[in-house]
């Protein structure tokens, strides 16, 4: 290509819905095999609605696929304090220049004691994958 020729993009690859996949085995879902359900889930933070956190859609590409799905979400703790941790950093993303006490809690919605429990449950997972996969940081090591 030369440098008077425009650079020409396929926009239409932004603008087509990815397929859905089956949460369990990956095979593509239509709408025509589709299942899905709502599962709890602590870890599922939704970016704006808090209504709507602590729940998660899962999508199976067969009836079986589905139960097997819940089954496995029904074995999976639901830990309040993860739920609030993701409260919390969701209202710290929206405001990058920082909340105060009463702003914090009037966003998430959560008691200050929660809110000292969801801070805790984050430093300590924090402590846990640092404590498994180590500090790559050269700073910190001398």
């Amino acid at each position: 290509m030369s440098d008077d020729e425009p650079d020409v993009t396929d926009e239409t690859d932004e603008e087509a819905p990815q397929p859905e996949l089956c949460y369990l085995c990956g095979a593509v879902v239509d709408d025509s095999t589709e299942w899905c359900a709502i599962v709890p889930d602590s870890s599922s933070i939704h970016a704006v609605d808090p209504k709507l956190d602590g729940k998660r859609m899962v999508v199976g590409c067969t009836k079986e696929h589905l139960a097997e799905l819940v089954e496995q979400y029904k074995q999976r703790p639901f830990v309040d304090a993860e739920l609030w941790a993701g409260k919390i950093a969701r209202v710290m993303q929206q405001h990058p220049e920082g909340v105060s006490d009463k702003e914090m809690s009037r966003e998430t919605g959560l008691k200050p004691a929660q809110i000292e429990l969801g801070v805790l449950w984050q430093n300590l997972e924090f402590l846990r994958w640092r404590q498994e996969f180590g500090d790559d940081d050269p700073e910190s090591s001398s």
